[in-house]
């Protein structure tokens, strides 16, 4: 693999549990942030305003509100998000093909609309929370958390999704099936050693960049750090390969 230019390019920090003042207060520590993830908690808290604040200050944004629903209101709900500049939007594979190829078409119009460059629609494959045992016995599905990934990853791509998020442990034989621009965003990143808390299939950034992942989603092991500005310098530096 070659070397990484801009590390912190593959860092997304995700801004949960935090108001606005908190967020800006961090981005003001760590200037060197260049992409953010907004979710339902902090758009529900703040509104849609926070996605123009953040556009304000330069950042990148993954707009990760995970979308699911019929096709239709999939559709539509992916219009209007692409008309906030947002770079990446998550929404669930699950939802079917049908709805994942009527969101891309509907994003790719909703951006061209406001003369903004269409985002790429990400497609969530399996929690990062789900364990094997659980996964079998709350959804009663006959099928390993590998194989399914597999399967909806295949249809992101068939539906013409730019990529999917997935957890670190699928992603060598995700990126072994797909190009590098087929993006393979990762959350359940930590420290080796470190508390997991509600994610059960986690690695480290090193290994996650070297399996193949395109960014990494980080947030409580930077953002609730003693020195989150440290802590973003030596995932930067642990993602130099």
């Amino acid at each position: 693999m070659k070397n990484i230019d801009n590390p912190s390019e593959k860092i997304i920090i995700a801004l949960d549990g935090m108001d606005k003042n908190y967020v800006f207060k961090l981005l003001e520590k760590i200037p060197e942030i260049v992409w953010v993830k907004v979710g339902l908690e902090l758009f529900v808290s703040e509104g849609p305003e926070i996605l123009s604040m953040l556009r304000d200050k330069g950042k990148k944004i993954f707009l990760d509100l995970k979308f699911h629903d019929i096709p239709t209101t999939v559709a539509k709900t992916c219009f209007a998000a692409s008309q906030t500049g947002a770079e990446f939007i998550s929404l669930h594979t699950c939802a079917g093909m049908k709805a994942l190829k009527m969101a891309n078409e509907a994003a790719q119009e909703g951006a061209a609309k406001v003369n903004l460059m269409p985002p790429k629609l990400l497609g969530i494959t399996i929690l990062t929370s789900w364990t094997s045992e659980s996964f079998s016995s709350d959804l009663l599905i006959n099928q390993s958390i590998d194989q399914r990934v597999k399967h909806l990853a295949k249809i992101a791509s068939n539906s013409g999704l730019g990529g999917c998020v997935c957890s670190p442990k699928e992603v060598q034989f995700l990126r072994k099936a797909y190009p590098q621009s087929f993006e393979l965003i990762t959350p359940g990143i930590r420290p080796l050693g470190s508390d997991v808390n509600d994610q059960s299939r986690v690695s480290d950034a090193s290994e996650a960049i070297r399996m193949g992942a395109s960014k990494l989603v980080i947030g409580r092991a930077i953002t609730q750090s003693n020195d989150p500005g440290h802590m973003f310098k030596s995932f930067c530096d642990k993602v130099i390969v």
